[in-house]
């Protein structure tokens, strides 16, 4: 019984990283990829050491693959969303269909106030230029 239950997660999971493969390539956009990623390979990785620790029944190995477990979804998403605010804040386009962009007004993002450090600094920069050019 166990043994079903072992194939049914690896399966699950190696679906699971399918779908994240094939989300890089049909997506359309960066954060759309980033977003499909982070979560079905998450998933997938997660599902898979599930399966593993139940089939190693050694209590180190069901320890580490727990250990690998908590520190994949702790850190997995807050990974994907700091690339995703670092590739926002360096230009990185959304999608052309894209609906909202929620970080565009945000006041508690330092996204805006990046932006407007670099809108001054160009223009301090270009007026240096006139300056030099004169």
């Amino acid at each position: 019984m166990i043994d079903i239950l072992i194939m049914i997660l690896c399966t699950i999971g190696a679906i699971f990283i399918l779908i994240a493969s094939i989300g890089i390539y049909k997506m359309p956009d960066f954060y759309a990829r980033l977003s499909v990623t982070i979560k079905a390979a998450t998933l997938g990785v997660g599902s898979i050491l599930i399966g593993a620790a139940l089939y190693f029944t050694e209590f180190s190995v069901t320890t580490k693959t727990i250990a690998i477990i908590l520190f994949l979804f702790l850190t997995a998403p807050v990974a994907g969303y700091l690339i995703g605010k670092v590739a926002y804040v360096n230009g990185t386009k959304l999608w052309k269909h894209s609906i909202i962009d929620e970080m565009k007004n945000d006041p508690d993002s330092f996204c805006t106030a990046i932006k407007e450090n670099e809108g001054e600094a160009d223009q301090d920069t270009r007026a240096e230029d006139v300056k030099e050019t004169r």
